[in-house]
């Protein structure tokens, strides 16, 4: 039970430090070239999963794993909030059709 706790914790931090790349990257690019709004969905939605099993069987001394899950959420959030931004700057400059 305690490694499959551990390899959670991995996966959750693993991505808890990359997604501030990718918003930074988005932030940037001012475009939604290369970006896939299917799959900001598709992750936010297995965020949602996520977070919801921790409430169902919530383990007050494990709050620490539903936090990194909040925190993903709210970057893939934030990255699907500039993808809107870009889409707009894209359609302003005449890039979507």
């Amino acid at each position: 039970m305690i490694f499959a706790e551990i390899c959670e914790i991995i996966m959750v931090v693993s991505f808890g430090f990359s997604w501030p790349f990718n918003v930074v990257k988005s932030y940037k690019a001012r475009t939604t070239k290369g970006k896939s709004l299917s799959f900001l969905y598709l992750i936010l939605f297995g965020y949602v999963a996520g977070i919801t099993s921790k409430l169902v069987v919530f383990n007050p001394a494990k709050w620490y794993v539903l936090m990194f899950y909040v925190l993903n959420f709210i970057m893939v959030a934030a990255d699907l909030c500039l993808y809107a931004r870009n889409y707009r700057l894209d359609k302003k400059a005449g890039k979507n059709k």
